[in-house]
């Protein structure tokens, strides 16, 4: 059986989903980006991706972090990307995205901006 690449678990008024793979890429980024379509279809505008144990995002993996972002701003919510490690840091300040996305070290911290915001 394959094992579990990311897990999603749903709080009162946000949902995290944690990568569990060292790489945030083509293989699991399809799969990713239908659970947000889902998790936002079911009215849930704020959401947590935890990166702690992803060293490697490509662009499909960034692709899948956009689609959040822009999930969560057409439902008035809010997106927060947390855990970057130094590689997907610079990918994401290269990409220019640090400055699009709301990024916070912790996932106690982005749930602490969830809460302020909401």
């Amino acid at each position: 059986m394959d094992e579990k690449k990311f897990e999603v678990v749903k709080k009162d008024n946000y949902t995290v989903i944690s990568i569990l793979v060292e790489k945030l890429d083509t293989h699991i980024a399809p799969a990713v980006k239908s659970e947000l379509v889902l998790i936002a279809g079911n009215g849930e505008k704020n959401i947590i991706i935890d990166l702690q144990k992803a060293r490697y995002c490509d662009s499909s993996g960034l692709s899948a972090i956009l689609v959040a972002n822009r999930l969560c701003k057409n439902a008035n919510g809010t997106f927060v990307l947390t855990g970057l490690q130094t590689a997907v840091e610079r990918l994401i300040s290269i990409s220019q995205l640090d400055t699009v996305l709301n990024i916070e070290d912790t996932i106690d911290k982005a749930v602490d901006f969830i809460t302020k915001k909401s």
